[in-house]
């Protein structure tokens, strides 16, 4: 498996990393081999956060013995010292081990978000603290806004970004990858496969090995799905004018439809969760039902309060038709509760 150095931290990571969602859903006998065969196909970055319900659990597990081979990356959505300093031990426990390779603060998506962390008493205030003590090595950060992960980069804090990028949610090849390199920044691409939408493997990775300075970590649930990813990071990264034209014409089949999660229709006067709503399908693929119906049921919730005065389409830079679609993902995810529910009484 080839090699990359992650920006200004100086760590080699593997040319493809793996992600910590997906691997909840498998029994957890299932889920450590998935890990110990990615580990034994020579990938070494695994990337999770503590809000990935038993995510951390079963990475810590599949990594039992093997901790030197690993380089660990966990995630915290608290922007306040104290929390973040007891998020860290939390995910410390969890993953059982002494120390994170790499911690970063989650979804910092908003300026306001931004200030808060490195602000007094902030998130970083903790993240340094945890650094000196040893219990972290470095901080980076994770963000679904491209200006607000522009500044990020920019400001010197972070040691890496990341951020969704795929060959559909392609804005950051413009701006964001290229500072990123600028400033040593390690960029990690989540959602590499678009949430669930990007069923070509091949096209999907072949597009962001072209980025020398971009570590995908798609998610994984299976053994034949690392074995898959992993055969093709180690053959041929060519993208030919077939492959080009494949990539625009699904760019343009989702476009219309495809939420890139970028918030810039948030928030909603209306207190409607818009972006979390649009990633309900995506979810209902990626999470175990038990952490699933929860969330769900509460953003479904908030698409109640829609009055439909098509503010967020104003805003929404891709126009996609966000009222319909709020209709459409609360009708989803009403039809798989029931039919959940009707499973679970046989």
């Amino acid at each position: 498996m080839k090699t990359v150095r992650l920006g200004k931290t100086g760590l080699k990571v593997s040319r493809i990393g793996i992600g910590g969602i997906p691997i909840q859903r498998p029994p957890l006998d299932e889920a450590i081999k998935v890990i110990q065969r990615a580990l034994d196909l020579g990938v070494t970055f695994i990337d999770t956060a503590l809000g990935y319900g038993t995510s951390e659990e079963r990475i810590g597990k599949g990594i039992a013995g093997r901790r030197e081979e690993v380089i660990l990356a966990t995630k915290g959505g608290r922007r306040d010292k104290a929390t973040t300093l007891e998020h860290i031990e939390m995910s410390l426990k969890r993953l059982n081990t002494d120390y994170i390779d790499l911690w970063q603060f989650h979804n910092v998506s908003t300026f306001e978000a931004y200030e808060q962390v490195i602000g007094p008493v902030g998130g970083m205030e903790g993240a340094q603290e945890a650094l000196k003590a040893g219990k972290i090595r470095h901080i980076g950060v994770s963000s679904h806004n491209i200006d607000v992960a522009l500044k990020m980069v920019s400001s010197g804090l972070f040691e890496t970004i990341q951020f969704p990028f795929n060959f559909v949610t392609c804005e950051p090849a413009d701006e964001l990858v290229p500072l990123a390199r600028q400033c040593d920044v390690g960029f990690i691409a989540m959602k590499p496969f678009a949430g669930g939408n990007l069923s070509d493997a091949s096209l999907a990775i072949k597009y962001l090995l072209q980025f020398d300075n971009v570590v995908p970590d798609p998610g994984v649930e299976k053994i034949r799905e690392i074995e898959e990813i992993v055969g093709i990071v180690n053959g041929s990264w060519e993208l030919t004018s077939q492959d080009r034209q494949k990539m625009e014409e699904i760019r343009t089949e989702l476009g219309t439809r495809f939420c890139r999660q970028c918030m810039y229709c948030m928030p909603c006067p209306q207190g409607v969760e818009i972006w979390l709503l649009m990633y309900v399908r995506n979810l209902w693929r990626l999470w175990p039902p038990k952490e699933f119906f929860p969330w769900a049921k509460r953003v479904v919730e908030s698409g109640k309060n829609c009055i439909q005065c098509g503010e967020c389409e104003e805003k929404c830079p891709y126009n996609l038709p966000i009222r319909e679609m709020i209709v459409e993902n609360s009708e989803f995810y009403q039809r798989v509760a029931r039919e959940h529910d009707a499973n679970q009484k046989r």
